[in-house]
């Protein structure tokens, strides 16, 4: 039965009188050991995948006379896990499995014995550990209860999770049980900043603090970029203070230096525009100076690079051995949605073709993944159709950045058939004269992808189509003639002594230590049985590799050049709660921050109106402290992150017809949004800037002397 209001407040006071008697005995002996989570001043919890909170208790007053009781107190901050028991009883002192939200039992069974428990010495089995529950806890408010048991549909705090739990994870007692999904938030990180010590030697307070600081906080991302920064990734402005304070206060307690926000942008390419930017159609009378134009671009191009009228690039290794012509076109909306949306899916495939191509036996795919990919597949076919697409989806050679981004790679030339749908069962052991540089192709696509020619940003929404890959056999025969001889020895000693493979295969190595001597062994004999001209021996990891790969990028990167192309900002979505009077200023910031509104709707019954805008996530800095100030606290807006968006403005427009000369004038120094966005970045990556340091020079000082 539910306890009356008395019982409720005579329990309350029996555990007031319980807490100060045990006060009472700590401060007769304050320098002694204390026994855990009784006597701690605050008390953190990481609250499944909520943030710790402090929780003072009651008695802090009383420990705050003693300085050394202060500090002791101080120093013993802990995680409390915030959990609700949906099966059997849980027990202190306990040993259970802890499963992460990766955790698969399919695959992990078959390591462990039937009768096993997590009392006994286990296998190593990823995304599983074991562990013994300290304490429990009944979270009252502002205390906590030791308990010693808890049945089932309680909710409770459990102590000592902290070195195997990272944001969320199930307990069982079984590990055969599948783990719950990780709980998912509306809001996305997207905010970064650069974090380090005012002092280089508190750097490991910091990584402790930013650790800690990861598992505290549900939606904070902590990671090291190449450059070797750490970053913290967070959902906003008040977020990302909220973060920085904690870090200063509680978890590192040192001083730190903080970046400017880093705001992330991607780069595209859209079609040929229609109209003008006067919006008149771009017809015969405006070609003269569009020509003039695309003259002038042409220019820029470098000796030895072909560009098409359609935007066909054709471009030589520097030792004029391969020839590769690329071309790039914008995907349409759609597929870039599904290839974001489905980026875990395709490192899946990844994986799953890195094995395939390797030989190594690899266990039974998984029947459902199987049919996850085939529908990936099937919606493909469905969004890219029409006269350009055919044939698209089989012809996927790899997807970009890292592997698992939202632009294509497409081969679209004779005598090569490897795809990403090898996984499916359509796997064909590729044998032409690309195989063996193949890798070095999608390096190069991977490698362009990753930092577009705008500012260095990753691309998004762009397929390039490889129309066109030549190799000079004479060349490569007599780049590799070292190679062959080699080659031979190694062949006609394995065939006299059988003991020697190691040393044959050193032999190998000698010539290309990269490559793997177990697969170039047993080759040989087919490839010395060929005709001499035709031998195209394996140099995947020589300097033609090399050549190839950079060749590749600079053909992506000119082939995105030749087309026009857009910067991508991410949005916000802003819901903005403003009465009537003050709706004509939150108009008027929004337009200044580059916002556009939505959808504007009365609730009903109150004179409240909610506007619905979306809003950059570069301009969204100080926008909430803004628009408090000019509302003056009748508006508040609510800023979730929400999709990349194309900025319409061309960042290397320029006028070229007669009437936009008239409309913009000759130097057209109206502020461009794309290009202002694109010179910050650039200067904050080191990039070199297009600037002219004097503008509108036409008043001059005289030079007469001052007498």
């Amino acid at each position: 039965r539910p306890l009356t209001q008395e019982e409720i407040a005579h329990r309350r006071e029996l555990a007031k009188r319980r807490h100060a008697e045990k006060l009472a005995a700590n401060q007769g002996n304050e320098l002694s050991e204390k026994p855990p989570g009784e006597n701690s001043s605050e008390v953190t919890g990481n609250t499944g995948d909520t943030k710790g909170e402090e929780q003072q208790l009651t008695g802090q007053v009383e420990i705050m006379t003693s300085k050394a009781v202060k500090q002791e107190a101080d120093n013993k901050e802990s995680f409390i896990a915030f959990a609700r028991v949906f099966s059997g009883i849980v027990q202190r002192g306990q040993k259970i499995f802890v499963l992460g939200p990766k955790y698969d039992p399919a695959e992990s069974l078959h390591k462990l014995s039937s009768q096993c428990s997590a009392t006994n010495d286990l296998p190593l089995v990823p995304h599983m550990t074991c562990c013994t529950l300290e304490n429990l806890y009944l979270l009252m408010g502002r205390e906590l209860e030791d308990l010693e048991e808890v049945p089932a549909g309680n909710v409770l705090g459990i102590g000592g999770l902290q070195d195997f739990v990272l944001k969320s994870a199930t307990l069982s007692t079984s590990p055969a049980c599948p783990p719950f999904t990780p709980l998912n938030f509306e809001a996305t990180p997207i905010v970064r900043v650069a974090v380090e010590p005012k002092h280089p030697s508190d750097m490991p307070q910091l990584v402790r603090g930013m650790k800690l600081l990861n598992q505290a906080d549900p939606c904070v991302q902590v990671l090291i970029q190449e450059t070797g920064e750490h970053v913290l990734v967070t959902a906003g402005e008040v977020h990302l203070q909220r973060c920085l304070d904690d870090l200063k206060e509680r978890f590192a307690k040192v001083q730190i230096s903080v970046s400017a926000p880093i705001i992330p942008f991607r780069e595209t390419i859209t079609r040929p525009p229609k109209v003008d930017m006067v919006n008149e159609e771009i017809g015969k009378q405006q070609k003269v100076a569009v020509i003039h134009q695309t003259k002038e671009d042409q220019n820029k191009i470098p000796e030895g690079i072909q560009v098409d009228s359609d935007g066909l690039v054709t471009i030589s290794t520097p030792n004029k051995q391969a020839t590769l012509s690329v071309r790039a076109m914008p995907l349409p909306e759609e597929v870039t949605r599904l290839l974001e949306a489905n980026s875990d899916l395709i490192r899946t495939m990844e994986q799953l073709n890195t094995s395939l191509n390797e030989d190594k036996k690899t266990h039974e795919i998984n029947q459902k993944t199987l049919d996850r990919i085939k529908e990936f597949k099937q919606k493909l076919e469905q969004n890219l159709q029409g006269r350009k697409w055919r044939n698209a989806v089989d012809q996927i050679w790899s997807f970009g950045p890292r592997k698992c981004g939202p632009n294509i790679l497409l081969h679209n030339f004779e005598g090569y058939t490897r795809s990403v749908w090898q996984c499916l069962g359509n796997a064909v052991k590729e044998v032409s004269k690309y195989k063996d540089f193949d890798n070095s192709i999608v390096s190069g696509f991977q490698l362009a992808t990753l930092s577009g020619p705008m500012c260095e940003e990753p691309l998004m929404g762009v397929c390039f189509t490889v129309e066109k890959w030549e190799m000079n056999k004479v060349g490569e025969m007599q780049s590799t003639s070292s190679q062959d001889s080699g080659e031979c020895d190694t062949i006609e000693h394995q065939q006299n002594e059988d003991t020697t493979l190691t040393s044959s295969c050193t032999e190998v190595c000698s010539v290309n230590e990269h490559q793997e001597s177990s697969q170039s062994v047993p080759k040989s004999p087919e490839k010395m049985s060929k005709h001499k001209g035709e031998v195209l021996l394996a140099d995947c990891y020589g300097p033609f590799s090399g050549q190839l790969i950079a060749t590749m990028k600079e053909a992506c990167r000119y082939a995105l050049q030749a087309k026009p192309q857009r910067l991508m900002a991410a949005m916000y979505t802003c819901e903005i709660m403003a009465t009537a009077e003050v709706l004509g200023r939150v108009y008027a910031v929004l337009s200044k921050r580059e916002g556009r509104v939505l959808q504007e709707e009365m609730k009903e019954g109150t004179d409240v109106f909610i506007i619905k805008a979306v809003l950059p996530v570069a301009e969204s800095f100080g926008f909430a402290d803004e628009i408090r100030k000019r509302t003056s606290g009748l508006a508040s807006p609510q800023l979730v992150f929400s999709h990349w968006e194309i900025i319409s403005s061309d960042p290397f427009w320029v006028p070229t017809t007669e009437e936009e000369y008239l409309h913009f004038g000759e130097k057209a120094d109206s502020e461009n949004q794309a290009r202002k966005y694109m010179n910050a970045v650039r200067k904050r990556k080191g990039l070199y800037v297009e600037e002219k340091i004097v503008e509108h020079a036409e008043k001059q000082r005289t030079l007469s002397r001052n007498k």
